[in-house]
């Protein structure tokens, strides 16, 4: 079966150029039909673009890029845009990793990064109120400067926006203790496909029947332009703990972390290093040779982050986990977002890929040993490793790494046989297909059968009752293409 993405044979809206016209005369020097501005617009991190642009070949432009600078702008680039029926994608900084921000049939690229204002900050119910174009690192300075924090860190945290990490569901470095940006959304302001503006009354809970900012969430800019959130922030912590433990398996590992999280207790970070990626990243930990590694950090106030500490020694002593100290977490802080790894293995000629998956703790070690097993199987893999990067109450998600050379004209076959050892595997376990990086391009084609017919339906529907012309980021989410 051959891999078709959807822009090799885009249409060109018969009413693009009227279009452009109308948004030059509306933005001025906000506008740009530039080459470079549409290259630079034009993909994300995805590895299969990144092996195209290799090539000296692009995936489908977009035809312009537009900045707008508040809602009511947006608005109007979303009027202009429908009624010329024109694709329309927004854009953060392209750190995404699946291709959700390719223009399968062109259109318009709206960079959101102009609109990076912090609206409030509700100190007496620890609300901020923000302009999602932002940058992470930006906002996460911002707050910390008054003494406060948002405390989700993404890997890309210094490349990506707010509206990118709600578009996709993103998760961050401490999200066992503080959750998902799911978890700490209260509310939002978008422009919808009609060009109206939706806003949310922010209160702690709401009985009102179903909540649309939940449908906006994880859409990809499929369902509209979100140009607005509320969001829950913390006071700094007051003290930090960092432990690591080294144990003989993974299932050991994750049975420490489980009854740890059962029992209540949250640190803040929680990562479990499988023995091949123990050896990459804590080499030089003698204790944790051909081991797994269980990097903690415990944080609040000074009392409650003793007493966490003390609780996650005695689960981790209970499975035998050899306490390694803090030097492996201070290690962990020094080069957590460190991803040059990537780049040289695909400058050396290699195929490189991550994958996010998840499941509830009784399927999670079964899974990672498929999973890893049928990566492995796949011809031309040289390795596969994984670690276990975000932990709740119920599960965990499974990060993991691939590489394999593949001969130079087999490349693109080798990555899709990669993703479907993997997306399959995950699917016949009983895991999902995608923990926080988002569906895109890459995973639109497995969505039937994660979904069902009666969920993907739905979803179609959803879509095609709040964008009949299909000009909110087409062929994303498995709406199109297939």
């Amino acid at each position: 079966m051959p891999y078709v993405i959807g822009f090799e044979n885009k249409q060109t809206p018969a009413g693009l150029q009227d279009a452009l016209v109308k948004l030059q005369k509306l933005l001025g020097l906000r506008f740009s039909a530039a080459e470079a501005d549409r290259i630079l617009a034009g993909k994300d991190f995805w590895p299969l673009t990144n092996l195209w642009f290799m090539e000296g070949k692009a995936a489908s432009l977009p035809d312009a890029v537009v900045w707008p600078e508040s809602t009511a702008e947006v608005a109007e680039i979303v009027k202009i845009a429908r009624h010329y029926k024109v694709p329309l994608i927004p854009f953060g900084e392209g750190s995404g990793v699946l291709g959700g921000i390719t223009a399968v049939n062109g259109g318009i690229v709206m960079d959101m990064k102009r609109m990076n204002r912090i609206i409030e900050i509700d100190e007496d119910s620890l609300l901020l109120t923000v302009e999602t174009g932002i940058n992470g690192e930006v906002l996460e300075r911002k707050l910390q400067e008054k003494g406060f924090t948002l405390r989700h860190t993404p890997q890309s945290v210094r490349c990506s926006t707010l509206g990118g990490w709600i578009s996709c569901r993103a998760a961050g470095q401490f999200s066992t203790k503080y959750g998902k940006i799911e978890d700490m959304l209260c509310g939002l302001q978008a422009v919808l496909p009609d060009g109206s503006i939706y806003q949310n009354t922010i209160t702690p809970r709401s009985a009102t029947g179903p909540r649309i900012d939940q449908l906006l969430l994880g859409a990809e800019g499929t369902l509209g332009v979100i140009t607005r959130a509320v969001l829950k922030i913390w006071r700094l912590p007051e003290k930090q703990i960092g432990r690591a433990f080294a144990f003989s398996t993974v299932e050991d590992a994750l049975t420490a972390v489980r009854e740890i999280l059962q029992s209540n207790i949250k640190p803040a970070v929680v990562r479990i290093y499988d023995a091949a990626e123990t050896q990459l990243h804590f080499k030089d930990i003698e204790a944790a040779r051909d081991r797994v590694m269980l990097v903690l950090v415990m944080e609040g106030t000074e009392k409650l982050a003793a007493v966490e500490n003390e609780i996650a020694q005695e689960y981790c002593e209970k499975w035998q986990g050899i306490d390694c100290g803090p030097e492996p977490v201070a290690d962990w802080f020094r080069t957590r977002f460190n991803v040059s790894l990537s780049s040289h293995l695909i400058q050396n000629g290699l195929v490189y890929d991550t994958i996010e998956i998840a499941a509830p703790w009784s399927k999670i070690a079964p899974l990672y040993h498929e999973v890893i097993k049928a990566l492995k199987e796949v011809p031309k893999t040289i390795a596969a490793g994984g670690h276990f990067s975000h932990v709740y109450h119920d599960g965990a998600c499974l990060y993991l790494s691939v590489a394999g050379m593949p001969d130079a004209a087999d490349k693109e076959v080798y990555y899709h046989q990669l993703w479907d050892a993997a997306m399959n595997t995950t699917m016949a376990m009983g895991g999902t297909i995608s923990h926080h990086h988002g569906i895109g391009l890459n995973r639109s084609r497995f969505m039937r059968q994660e979904l069902g017919e009666a969920g993907l339906s739905m979803l179609k529907a959803v879509k095609k009752a709040l964008d009949p012309d299909n000009i909110m980021n087409p062929g994303k989410l498995g709406l199109g293409g297939e």
